[in-house]
C-alpha cells in the first residue's frame, strides 16, 4: 500500500535512497560487461542496457510509494502535455544520467529521482553507482550527502566572501563536453570581475551537486538539457541554499510546456551574491 500522497518526509528519501541503491547495483552489474549492449535512440543519444535495468526497477518502485503519483522516466514515451499538465504532482526520473560517461567508463555517471510539485522539485535522490555516494536534498529539510554506508552529512552551498584571489579562487563547473564556446566567454567575463577562477569539468548532474556540497561556486549550462536531467540535482542544490536559475535568471520550474527541453541556465551557490549583476551583463551582450 502506498503512502498519502500529502506525506513527504525523511521515510520517503530513505525509500528512494534504497530504490537507488538498488538501480546502482544493476547499473554496476552491466558496467562489469565487456558489451554494454549499446542501442541509439531515435533522438541519437545512446541507450544500454544499464539504463533500462535501472528504469524497470525505479518505475516498479516509485509506482507503489505515493499514491497516485505517476512516474515520468526518461527512457519511456513521455504522455501528451495534454495529460501531464493535469500533474500536480510526480515523480521525474532519470535511470542513468550520463550515458555517454558510462560507456567511456569514466565512473562520472548517476541515478537521478525527483519529485516535483506545483511544477517545483521538492525532494530529490542523486546516487553514483561507482563512488557509492548519494546526495539527498528534501524542501525544508536541508540537504545531505551520505558516503556509502557512513551516517549522512549536511551539506550547504558556500559563501562567496573572499574568494577570487589566488588561495581562494572563485570555482566555475563546466560541462566536458556542451556548450564550451559560451563557458569560455562567461568563464572570461567572470575572471576579468571576480579575479582568480579555476574550472572543474565533471560529466552528469554531478556538476550540481558540487555547487550543493560547497565545492564549487557557479555552474552555468550553456548547451540543451532535459528537465530528467537536471530536477533531482536541482532539488539538492534548493535544499543546500543555492538555485538554478534560466537565462532570464528566474528559478527553473518543471511541466510548464509541451516540450521537456530545459533552457540554459545557471546553478547558483551563495546566494546572497550578486551573480544576477554579472549574469545580467553577460546575457545582455548577447553572448547566449
Amino acid at each position: 500500500m502506498g503512502v498519502s500522497q500529502t506525506v513527504v518526509n525523511k521515510d520517503i528519501v530513505d525509500e528512494v535512497v534504497a530504490l537507488c541503491r538498488r538501480a546502482g547495483e544493476a547499473i554496476l552489474e552491466v558496467y562489469t560487461r565487456s558489451d554494454l549492449g549499446v542501442e541509439v535512440k531515435a533522438d541519437e543519444s545512446p541507450l544500454t542496457a544499464a539504463d533500462l535495468a535501472a528504469h524497470h526497477i525505479l518505475v516498479a518502485g516509485l509506482e507503489n510509494l505515493l499514491d497516485g503519483v505517476p512516474v515520468l522516466s526518461e527512457e519511456a514515451v513521455a504522455p501528451p502535455y495534454s495529460e501531464r499538465s493535469q500533474w500536480q504532482r510526480y515523480w521525474i526520473i532519470d535511470p542513468l544520467d550520463g550515458t555517454k560517461e558510462f560507456i567511456k567508463r569514466s565512473g562520472e555517471f548517476t541515478v537521478n529521482v525527483a519529485l516535483i510539485d506545483n511544477h517545483k522539485p521538492v525532494l530529490g535522490v542523486v546516487h553514483v553507482p561507482v563512488s557509492g555516494v548519494t546526495y539527498t536534498g528534501l524542501q525544508g529539510s536541508g540537504a545531505y550527502k551520505i558516503e556509502g554506508i557512513e551516517p549522512q552529512q549536511s551539506i550547504a552551498v558556500r559563501s562567496m566572501s573572499g574568494r577570487g584571489g589566488s588561495e581562494k579562487p572563485v570555482t566555475v563547473v563546466a560541462s566536458r563536453s556542451h556548450g564550451a564556446g559560451a563557458v569560455d566567454d562567461l568563464l572570461t567575463r567572470l575572471a576579468k570581475d571576480l579575479g582568480h577562477t579555476d574550472t572543474c569539468n565533471m560529466g552528469s548532474s554531478l556538476k550540481l551537486c558540487l555547487v550543493a556540497e560547497g565545492s564549487a561556486d557557479i555552474y552555468p549550462r550553456l548547451a540543451p538539457t532535459m528537465e530528467w536531467d537536471t530536477a533531482a540535482a536541482q532539488a539538492v542544490v534548493e535544499a543546500a541554499g543555492g538555485q538554478v536559475v534560466n537565462a532570464d535568471l528566474e528559478l527553473l520550474r518543471y511541466n510548464e510546456k509541451e516540450a521537456l527541453l530545459n533552457p540554459y541556465f545557471y546553478v547558483l551557490g551563495d546566494t546572497t551574491f550578486p551573480w544576477r549583476d554579472l549574469l545580467s551583463e553577460f546575457n545582455s551582450d548577447d553572448s547566449l
